[in-house]
């Protein structure tokens, strides 16, 4: 069963307008959706993607930081790694079930490399696996928690160099294959997907998600979730906030986290 850090009401579907209305038309103030920047196209690609780099470079230096006796942190730090990881799965599953079908469909010159990064997909949740039962040994034994975090730090390489792949060959394709305004690889999908699956809880998983990103991005994000999504936001990311600050300590403040990452992965490429 999914585990939630905070109790999630059954969603409500949003409000439909007029059958041909353009929904994003204008915003409830009765602007138009042109006066306000454009969120990033596939934002729960993106999202996900600057994630994992966020927590990856810290995971690491938390693990080190650890001190024998700390039995509360360790526990704490394995779970934030075993959330991540099932983020990472329901990720892989986004695009093996849901995107990359269309990509071989509309750009079938792509099969190749389409069919290379499904491998990588299992090759990395393979490198996951092992490596969470580095930590959990980590997690109750400080002695061995600096090997686990080189350990870590070595496949924080090795997915980067994946994401860079996509990001630089993918996207930019994928952006000519699929209409704009199309749900597919966004953030809204990506939640759909963590409603029906047997993972992490949808409040953890947006709050996670979001963490750093900077609060007006956040606001048009969330414009384009469900009303049941916005009412709680508040909560599910304060509670989020107070749940995991004892893993970074009070330095962290995730300046370079999602936030950073998040506005410049269309132009990785740099």
């Amino acid at each position: 069963m999914p585990i939630h850090l905070v109790s999630l009401s059954a969603p409500t579907a949003p409000a439909q307008g007029p059958p041909g209305a353009d929904s994003r038309s204008a915003d409830a103030y009765g602007r138009a959706a042109a006066e306000e920047p454009a969120t990033p196209r596939f934002a729960g690609l993106r999202l996900v993607h600057a994630a994992m780099r966020r927590d990856l470079a810290r995971l690491p230096t938390a693990l080190r930081l650890l001190q024998p006796g700390e039995d509360d942190k360790g526990e704490a730090l394995l779970r934030h790694w075993n959330f991540m990881t099932a983020m990472l799965t329901c990720h892989h599953e986004q695009q093996d079930t849901r995107l990359w079908p269309i990509v071989r469909r509309f750009a079938p010159e792509l099969r190749l490399l389409l069919n290379w990064l499904e491998d990588d997909h299992h090759n990395l949740d393979h490198s996951f696996t092992r490596v969470t039962t580095l930590v959990r040994i980590a997690s109750r034994d400080a002695g061995s928690a600096w090997p686990v975090a080189y350990a870590m730090e070595d496949l924080a390489a090795r997915l980067e160099t994946h994401l860079r792949i996509e990001e630089r060959q993918l996207l930019p394709r994928m952006e000519r294959v699929i209409t704009d305004g199309s749900r597919l690889g966004g953030l809204g999908e990506l939640l759909d997907l963590l409603r029906l699956a047997d993972g992490p809880g949808l409040p953890d998983a947006l709050a996670w998600l979001l963490e750093g990103v900077e609060p007006d991005t956040v606001d048009r994000l969330l414009a384009e979730c469900d009303d049941d999504v916005a009412r709680n936001w508040p909560h599910w990311h304060a509670t989020y906030q107070r749940c995991t600050s004892s893993l970074w300590g009070p330095g962290d403040g995730s300046g370079g986290g999602a936030g950073a990452g998040f506005g410049g992965l269309g132009v990785v490429a740099d």
